[in-house]
């Protein structure tokens, strides 16, 4: 049995650019654009090559704004507005956001597999 990317229990350190647009569904642009308006991404990290590398958190971080922006209508303004002013809560939200997700993605491959 072939073993497929980005599933559930596939755990990395680090996450190039693709693998984390692709995750999303956002064009690369799109992640270094938010990249520059979000304080709350901070400092991302680069490798040798200056290609930036993202961390769970960070995928994370990037599922909460696209979140606000798709789902909830927030501009990128208000969006980074809020997400300063709920530091203390993201972490809640983002852990029920991230638990959806895995059970989404469990039912689509089951699904699949009917």
């Amino acid at each position: 049995m072939a073993k497929s990317e980005n599933t559930v229990t596939d755990k990395k350190l680090f996450y190039r650019m693709g693998e984390v647009s692709q995750m999303l569904g956002v064009a690369p642009s799109v992640l270094r654009f938010w990249e520059k308006n979000f304080d709350c991404l901070g400092q991302l990290h680069k490798n040798r090559r200056g290609e930036r590398l993202f961390t769970e958190h960070n995928i994370s971080d990037f599922r909460h704004i696209l979140f606000l922006l798709r789902e909830k209508g927030y501009t990128i303004q208000g969006a980074n507005d809020l997400i300063n002013q709920q530091t203390n809560k993201l972490p809640k939200t983002q852990q029920t956001m991230d638990s959806l997700l895995k059970i989404k993605a469990f039912l689509t491959a089951l699904k699949e597999q009917l």
